[in-house]
């Protein structure tokens, strides 16, 4: 890489660093080819850029970041995961991780909160917006629902002993 190529390639890890709510660090050693592309791909559906590292001129880059508590992880072979949404992102490498132990998470950043290989895990757990908001409806429809069919019971109950059915 020449001096022009560095500098476009800090630059370049600078915004991703301090546009992206989420960011996770992995090690990738041992996963071929066409596992990566694979990886790259899931993610890509969501979003999600996956990219491998340069680790020092990626550390320069972190210096001026919301991320440069991460340097420590970026030794050995490197990719870091780019996106908005933190547990979309460690859902899909914590899955891929499960099935490839080539990928090792090594953490992340969530916002302005560091993560660690648990609390990545943890947040692998958690429930998407989309997966809360349908828990909520759900528990919000159930009241409603036992609601409609006990009035509806006690309706026809009424109906079957009033004067008219005689």
């Amino acid at each position: 890489m020449n001096k022009e190529q560095k500098t476009k390639y800090i630059s370049e890890m600078e915004a991703q660093f301090q546009n992206n709510e989420a960011v996770m660090v992995t090690h990738y050693q041992g996963l071929t080819m066409s596992q990566l592309d694979e990886l790259r791909a899931e993610m890509r559906e969501h979003g999600i850029k996956f990219t491998i590292t340069k680790n020092r001129i990626t550390k320069i880059a972190l210096e001026k970041t919301k991320c440069k508590e991460l340097s420590n992880l970026f030794t050995g072979a490197t990719a870091v995961a780019f996106s908005n949404d933190a547990i979309i992102s460690a859902r899909i490498l914590s899955k891929f991780a499960k099935t490839n132990e080539s990928l090792k998470l090594l953490g992340g950043i969530m916002g302005n909160e560091v993560l660690d290989q648990a609390a990545v895990q943890n947040v692998a757990n958690l429930p998407t917006l989309d997966e809360a908001r349908a828990n909520i409806v759900g528990i919000l429809a159930t009241p409603a629902s036992k609601l409609v069919s006990i009035l509806l019971a006690r309706s026809k109950k009424m109906s079957s002993l009033s004067p008219e059915n005689s």
